[in-house]
């Protein structure tokens, strides 16, 4: 639990925060005390720099006269003295420009982390939303050649997944459009997680059917109605921005950020674990992180909804990243996908 700090301990951790995200270097008391304003000597910051380090929301580099925040003393600035900055009309302008309604769904997610990594220079990232508790409104089958055919199935939401199973023999139109009215009777109305833990049970009586459709989604059952590969879950822009960022010019750094783009379940997992709901920002800063490969990095999130379900949009990126855009920045790009989505 954080201290109760006073305001000018509040003060000064404040300016020291917001010197090193923009400087990127270890902050002296000298500094703070004539590029802030804040009426105090330099021996009095000096002083209150020493009581903060002494209660662990800055550190002392060895290399370095100068301090810099941890972890906690980013969760205080998050929490207790952050001042957001709304996107600006021409920023806002440009991102719905950027954005366009008409667009495939998978478009809109791509172009989401690719102006999430031109604006935060960190890491966008979006997941696909989570089909487990889409909602089956029907499914089709339609004959690719005399050895495939295309399975397409609408979930309520609006999303629709394509699949491509390969089959024995051509089955003609009207047997395939037959086992498409069977099977969407029975189906119709449950979640993709209810179909595929009860599909057997539900198909039983038809399973010896002339075409061994049935049969075939029955060995298929969790290919089928399962959610996406991870590398189909998940999409990420900005690499190169991020890469430029001095933290990641350390050898170490660069690469745990080349590892966790290389393990993209990974990040799914982080994404899906956050789900802090529509309309709220999760932050997750350094050792808050339970990946190891996340330790040096933070994680600012928030779920968009596509109808009943919902994917999470974010950035991964230093500790040092300006908390006071990037908050809103992510929670503006999620409303809008929810919107867009709406439509």
């Amino acid at each position: 639990m954080a201290e109760a700090l006073n305001e000018r301990e509040r003060t000064i951790l404040r300016s020291i925060i917001y010197s090193f995200i923009q400087t990127a270097t270890p902050v002296g008391s000298r500094y703070i005390s004539k590029r802030h304003g804040l009426g105090f000597s330099p021996a009095t910051v000096r002083n209150v720099m020493s009581d903060l380090e002494y209660l662990g929301y800055i550190d002392h580099p060895h290399t370095s006269a100068g301090r810099i925040p941890t972890d906690k003393g980013y969760r205080f600035y998050v929490d207790s003295l952050i001042d957001l900055e709304d996107l600006s009309a021409r920023e806002q302008s440009s991102i719905q420009s950027q954005i366009h309604s008409g667009a495939e769904p998978d478009e809109i997610l791509k172009e989401t982390v690719r102006i999430l990594g031109t604006i935060s220079h960190q890491l966008g990232v979006v997941s696909t939303p989570r089909v487990n508790a889409g909602i089956f409104e029907k499914l089709e089958l339609v004959s690719i050649s005399s050895s495939r055919i295309m399975v397409i199935i609408s979930i309520r939401s609006g999303l629709v997944k394509t699949i491509m199973m390969e089959v024995h023999s051509e089955i003609p139109k009207n047997k395939l459009e037959d086992v498409a009215r069977l099977l969407n009777e029975r189906l119709s109305g449950l979640t993709m997680k209810q179909i595929r833990r009860t599909f057997a049970d539900r198909v039983r009586d038809m399973q010896n059917e002339e075409t061994g459709l049935i049969r075939l989604f029955v060995d298929s059952v969790d290919k089928v109605f399962d959610e996406a590969r991870s590398k189909d879950r998940i999409h990420i822009g900005g690499t190169q921005s991020l890469l430029t960022q001095p933290e990641f010019s350390n050898a170490k750094n660069f690469r745990g950020i080349v590892e966790l783009l290389d393990n993209e379940d990974i990040i799914v997992h982080i994404l899906e674990k956050k789900e802090p709901g529509e309309g709220n920002i999760s932050v997750s800063i350094g050792s808050e992180n339970e990946e190891e490969k996340l330790r040096d990095l933070s994680v600012v999130s928030s779920q968009y909804a596509v109808g009943d379900i919902s994917g999470t949009v974010g950035i991964i990126g230093a500790k040092r990243m300006d908390y006071s855009k990037m908050i809103p920045l992510v929670d503006y790009m999620a409303r809008t996908i929810s919107a867009l989505f709406r439509k």
